[in-house]
């Protein structure tokens, strides 16, 4: 037990050097050089876009680099290999995450395009000039503004209406910015009072995302529980672990408890999966 816990201390103690050293090097040039060498792939994220194959390698190198420092820390070596060895899984599903948020960042700012659009459509300009106005006021904030104000900039570069229209769709993916395009589109085909058509279309988006909300409320205990079920059973093996150390190997050195406690997993993996798909909350593209 004592064992046990100066080991831990050592890797608190451990950690705590290597940011000192990292804090330490911030002014050197070796830093400098890694962030200007990081910097495209950074850019790249924050602008929502998806990274190029120099950058994909960049943001690998990072990850499998970080993983096997803190697998080496935590467990040894063998257990830094083995998460280095999953920094592509970890990569793709790290550009995967940002590019769903940024979607659903896009689709919270959706309401306040249309109603943008719409205010500068009623003041008189074309749907060329109302992207421009709307993107020149700053009333719509984050990535949503930062997309407003992409396209005002091929607009400005003399792209046709309809390519950068279809260019924004795009980036946003399937959702409420595709059906603000498709919303100018059609007023093109078939005319009408387009500003009241985005008035309309952005109540109904704003009523849509209070729908949404409501459900995922709903459905964040069911979500909450199913978590905590799963990971008691891998708490209790870490605090047996820490009273009788060798407990954790001692559960796959006999076959009879590998295989319960590997159908045990699955189970519970099985589970967890299952209870995420039932309760998660799809919004209507």
């Amino acid at each position: 037990m004592a064992a046990s816990v100066l080991a831990a201390l050592a890797g608190v103690c451990a950690v705590l050097a290597a940011w000192e050293a990292v804090a330490a090097a911030e002014e050197e040039r070796l830093v400098q050089a890694v962030a200007r060498w990081l910097a495209p792939g950074v850019r790249a994220l924050r602008a929502g876009r998806e990274p190029t194959s120099p950058e994909r390698r960049r943001l690998l190198l990072v990850a499998a680099s970080s993983l096997l420092a803190a697998g080496w820390l935590v467990a040894g070596p063998w257990a830094g290999v083995a998460l280095a060895a999953s920094a592509p899984w970890a990569a793709r599903a790290g550009l995967r995450l940002r590019r769903e948020r940024r979607r659903g960042a896009l689709a919270a700012g959706a309401p306040v395009i249309a109603r943008a659009l719409a205010d500068a459509l009623a003041g008189g300009h074309s749907v060329r000039g109302a992207l421009a106005t709307a993107a020149a006021g700053g009333g719509v904030p984050g990535p949503a503004g930062e997309e407003l104000r992409h396209a005002a900039a091929r607009l400005e570069l003399g792209e046709r209406t309809d390519d950068v229209l279809a260019a924004l769709a795009r980036r946003a993916g399937p959702g409420p910015i595709d059906t603000l395009v498709a919303a100018i589109g059609l007023q093109a085909d078939a005319g009408g009072d387009l500003a009241a058509l985005l008035r309309s279309l952005a109540g109904a988006l704003e009523e849509r995302a209070r729908t949404a909300a409501d459900a995922r409320s709903a459905t964040a205990q069911a979500r909450f529980t199913a978590l905590v079920v799963s990971v008691l059973p891998l708490a209790g093996v870490a605090l047996g672990e820490l009273a009788a150390p060798g407990l954790a190997a001692a559960l796959f050195t006999a076959p009879l408890p590998a295989l319960l406690a590997g159908t045990a997993l699955a189970l519970q993996v099985a589970a967890l999966v299952c209870v995420r798909r039932i309760a998660t909350v799809h919004d209507p593209a």
